[in-house]
């Protein structure tokens, strides 16, 4: 197992507001050979012992911590969380969500792994990253991401689905360097996070820009979450996204994005008969979403930025398209207990994305990440990382 830093250890302890004492009973480090558990427990935090994977484990669980934190070289800077774009300067803070905030340890994590490896490949920064400034305006920041990605509204909405759409989008994303994921809980549907909590989060990092996107929320709004994130990136911006627009900087990347995926040319020209009634307005906003693979809530927030509906009207919209999201999800569930879903690998491989998978697959064939870190990465155990990584066969 590879060493652990004794300051990691320390740290992981503190940060979680734990006494010597209280971490030691927390791991079941119990008395022995003279020394207490919180005497033992300083000697692991001090160097001068090594610690087993199994009470690693224990630390990870009750620290509330991913175990490849505690492989990382040295305790990370704090506030690298990043910025909490869900919320403007006027309002009070989100309510505190632990397994958000762990969420979010657990993806920093992740990419300080993969900033490792690529730097210790020597890789190039990437030069769009913080390249922009909101000054720049919507459209010069949509025609950066277009022309840096080679994205083709025309091929996205030849997309026979949204699910193929996003796959086309993520593919473009990824190839330009940026590492797409889609995570919404901690590894059970019991760790869920609601959509409303976050739908996005971006890490604008040179070397490894991170995009997550909450799989929890519509399938249909994950493209306009990944271009809305990428504008994120292209303003050097690390920070969480939720629904609200109150935040200029948000109504700013939601431009962005809308920019990209719905012309606004395209929104000018819808008859303002047909959003004469609400039933009216509501069979437009589905038809024309359903014809260009993208949210209906996206239309009704385009329709709004454009003038041709109120904010009362855009609000119940918004209501309205969650509620009937919420019941068609609720259904799908239903459907999906009773015959038996994609293997759990299949999943993960989907949700972590080709260009982590890739990765780790290139960088264990070389022996420069070793199986223990690799599960770690990805999310599984050590003896399974092979078969994990080479789904026609572990080799």
């Amino acid at each position: 197992m590879p060493k652990v830093s004794p300051a990691i250890l320390r740290w992981a302890r503190e940060t979680a507001g734990m006494s010597l004492e209280q971490a030691a009973k927390a791991i079941e480090l119990n008395a022995a050979r003279g020394q207490t558990g919180a005497a033992r427990l300083a000697i692991l935090e001090a160097g001068n012992a090594e610690i087993s994977r199994q009470l690693l484990g224990r630390m990870a669980e009750k620290y509330r911590r991913p175990l490849i934190t505690f492989y990382l070289a040295a305790p990370p800077p704090p506030g690298e969380r990043g910025e909490d774009f869900r919320r403007s300067p006027k309002t009070a803070p989100q309510e505190f969500n632990p397994q958000l905030d762990t969420l979010i340890r657990n993806v920093r994590a992740r990419q300080d792994v993969v900033r490792f490896l690529l730097e210790d490949d020597e890789s190039e920064p990437l030069p769009f990253v913080g390249s922009s400034k909101i000054a720049d305006g919507v459209d010069s920041i949509a025609r950066g991401i277009i022309e840096t990605t080679g994205f083709d509204l025309a091929e996205f909405r030849r997309s026979s689905d949204i699910d193929k759409a996003f796959a086309y989008l993520r593919d473009r994303l990824e190839q330009s360097g940026i590492f797409v994921l889609l995570l919404g809980d901690l590894g059970s549907h019991h760790s869920k996070i609601e959509s409303r909590a976050f739908r996005g989060y971006a890490i604008a990092d040179p070397i490894a820009p991170f995009i997550v996107i909450n799989d929890n929320d519509a399938r249909s709004a994950w493209s306009f979450t990944a271009l809305h994130e990428a504008a994120h990136v292209w303003l050097g911006q690390t920070g969480l996204s939720g629904a609200s627009h109150e935040a200029a900087v948000e109504r700013f990347c939601n431009d962005v994005a809308g920019a990209i995926l719905l012309p606004a040319i395209e929104v000018r020209a819808i008859d303002r008969t047909r959003l004469r009634d609400w039933e009216n307005t509501v069979n437009a906003i589905g038809e024309f979403a359903a014809e260009r693979n993208i949210s209906r809530a996206m239309v009704a927030y385009s329709l709004l930025r454009e003038g041709k509906i109120t904010t009362a009207r855009y609000r119940d919209l918004d209501d309205h398209f969650y509620g009937a999201w919420l019941k068609t999800k609720e259904k799908k569930r239903d459907k999906d207990e009773e015959r038996r879903g994609p293997n759990r690998y299949v999943i993960l491989r989907h949700r972590l994305g080709p260009a982590l998978v890739g990765l780790a697959r290139q960088y264990v064939e070389s022996g420069s990440l070793s199986p223990t870190k690799a599960s770690s990465l990805l999310g599984v155990k050590p003896s399974a990382v092979r078969t994990f990584l080479h789904p026609e066969g572990a080799r």
